[in-house]
């Protein structure tokens, strides 16, 4: 398929709206739980955003990346939502994500 990188961008763009809008409704998955199924997390989303205005010089806080990611602000979304991780959790996070 070819696509343009206007195009493809436009895309990628779309679809990156879109999972941020699904996480925030998916108040119930844990970001542990994200990270030791999938390998990355809410954090990693606003973290790779961050990453993204910094090359392209655009000026975003971490505050304000984890923000457009969370919804509120992150410190507001952990004290509503963030569950203690169980020690399987934990362990779990350690083999699949060791110094993380």
């Amino acid at each position: 398929m070819a696509i343009d990188d206007k195009t493809r961008t436009e895309l990628e763009a779309a679809a990156f709206r879109r999972l941020v809008e699904h996480l925030k409704t998916r108040i119930d998955v844990q970001n542990i739980d994200l990270m030791n199924l999938a390998g990355f997390c809410r954090n990693c989303l606003s973290n790779w955003l961050k990453d993204a205005a910094d090359a392209q010089g655009v000026p975003l806080s971490k505050d304000e990346s984890r923000e457009a990611v969370y919804g509120m602000p992150y410190e507001t979304w952990k004290s509503k939502y963030q569950g203690k991780a169980t020690p399987e959790q934990l362990e779990a996070m350690k083999k699949v994500h060791p110094g993380h």
